[in-house]
């Protein structure tokens, strides 16, 4: 399943939330946390039932809830959005700071009967020093970073270049990437930079991440670019797995394509652009 794009929609606005499924992200977030105002908190619950259990709500998405925290108005989304005959994949679970959120999250979807993946939201410094132990959480099927909150709960200003946030970022993709979960980047809160976005995502895929969340639609086609790979990336990592293939037989360690040479690094990289072109429905295994 790809998660290049994770769109975030805001759940009191059904008619947006209808025209989400068209912007070609891999993954819709009804937002019940931040995009809703403490009193519409209802109507946004409401409104996202509404939705999900459509008969004809079926997009070629993944389809997330985002809840309020654990213990400040989760049980209450929970308990007014699930049942019967609702599409719902994932759930998000903002400010994460122990796997103990994860998993009373995990424990109320099960106890309802809809025991879904948890893409947990690490955006306190509580979270980030948590982070290798929240992704190891069974449940946990995300990291996603949040810089915004972040910064605001160490007392840090944002800059252009994000150096604030730096240590906080690369962790969260280290601990995602050593649990075995994906890890999806923070916001680019300017929504008519597209410059500063690509720069942005560019900058996301070289650290190891496999997405990058959106505020605005126009984000979606930008992101889902850097994240899927180049048609060079694709046949260098075809040439490196049909060598890999072949120095299999003949029992070597190390081959050479195109005149380089191809170790246990180069082909772990192969390995990861298959799986990024797969994830974005291009194919990489040789002929």
């Amino acid at each position: 399943m790809a998660r290049r794009s994770v769109l975030f929609t805001p759940g009191d606005r059904p008619e947006m939330m209808r025209k989400a499924p068209g912007f070609g992200a891999d993954a819709l977030v009804f937002d019940l946390e931040d995009a809703v105002a403490p009193g519409r908190k209802d109507c946004g619950r409401t409104a996202v039932r509404e939705l999900l259990a459509e008969p004809g709500f079926d997009p070629d998405a993944e389809v997330c809830l985002r809840v309020n925290p654990v213990g400040s108005g989760a049980s209450e989304d929970l308990a007014a959005v699930l049942g019967d005959g609702i599409r719902l994949d994932a759930v998000v679970a903002p400010k994460v700071a122990s796997p103990s959120d994860v998993e009373a999250l995990a424990s109320a979807l099960a106890d309802a009967g809809h025991p879904v993946p948890i893409l947990a939201l690490v955006e306190s410094a509580r979270g980030v020093l948590a982070a290798d132990r929240i992704a190891a959480v069974e449940a946990t099927d995300a990291l996603l970073f949040g810089a915004e909150d972040l910064a605001a709960d160490v007392g840090a200003s944002r800059t252009d270049d994000g150096l604030e946030v730096l240590y906080a970022r690369q962790r969260v993709v280290v601990a995602a990437a050593a649990a075995g979960c994906d890890a999806i980047d923070t916001v680019y809160t300017a929504f008519d930079d597209e410059a500063g976005l690509r720069e942005e995502a560019a900058r996301a895929v070289e650290f190891g991440y496999d997405g990058k969340l959106a505020i605005h639609p126009a984000q979606v086609g930008p992101i889902n670019e850097a994240f899927t790979p180049e048609r060079t990336e694709i046949e260098w990592a075809k040439a490196v797995l049909e060598g890999a293939r072949e120095a299999a037989a003949t029992d070597r360690g190390v081959f050479e394509v195109d005149g380089e040479m191809i170790d246990a690094p180069l082909l772990a990289r192969a390995e990861r652009i298959r799986e990024r072109a797969a994830a974005a429905g291009y194919g990489v295994d040789p002929d």
